[in-house]
């Protein structure tokens, strides 16, 4: 007979799993109908949301770290585009620090054979062997997530293969993630 424990985690893994889901098919019909196409689409997108729009651009920030159906800039531009340099800041690091979580915890839980699926099997044996050969993987995902245009999402469902404690990781992504993001969002709020 299972303990009560086993089956409580059992359902909030099915739960998550279930919400994630449905999640990704929300996200696979906004990008089959052209949203994620310019920053135009997507700006129509999530005003056609009205109040709802901020949460909606958190969770597409969030799954496009998980499913990176469109780069994560598109949707910082559209953040503060919208919602100001303030408030898109905001919204956009709430979104891709859950996002980034999310992809460590599903690396964790799901091992290799999902971190294969995400890239090619050559870019994932690269990076094992570069991260072999460096003393400080730390320090590397440090400077990874603190600056623009380097490869975090995978890096993020990479960590989640490796030694690295789930409250070191995320220390990181609350440290290191707002940088990049803020700059994504003053530079494009006084730009457009």
């Amino acid at each position: 007979m299972r303990s009560r424990e086993s089956i409580i985690k059992n359902t909030a893994t099915g739960m998550l799993v279930f919400l994630l889901a449905l999640c990704l098919l929300f996200m696979l019909h906004a990008w089959s109908h052209g949203h994620f196409q310019s920053m135009d689409s997507l700006k129509e997108y999530i005003i056609s949301f009205g109040a709802w729009g901020p949460i909606i651009l958190v969770l597409i920030q969030a799954l496009q770290v998980v499913l990176p159906v469109l780069p994560g800039w598109l949707g910082c531009i559209v953040g503060a585009a919208l919602f100001g340099a303030a408030e898109g800041f905001w919204i956009n690091y709430i979104g891709i620090s859950a996002g980034s979580i999310i992809a460590y915890f599903l690396a964790r839980k799901f091992g290799v054979s999902l971190v294969q699926k995400m890239v090619s099997m050559e870019r994932y044996s690269k990076w094992v062997a570069w991260v072999n050969t460096k003393k400080s993987y730390t320090l590397v995902l440090f400077l990874a997530i603190l600056l623009p245009l380097a490869p975090d999402d995978f890096l993020c469902y990479f960590s989640g293969l490796t030694s690295m404690s789930s409250s070191k990781f995320i220390a990181i992504i609350i440290a290191a993630k707002p940088w990049c993001i803020l700059f994504y969002s003053l530079f494009f709020a006084y730009l457009i």
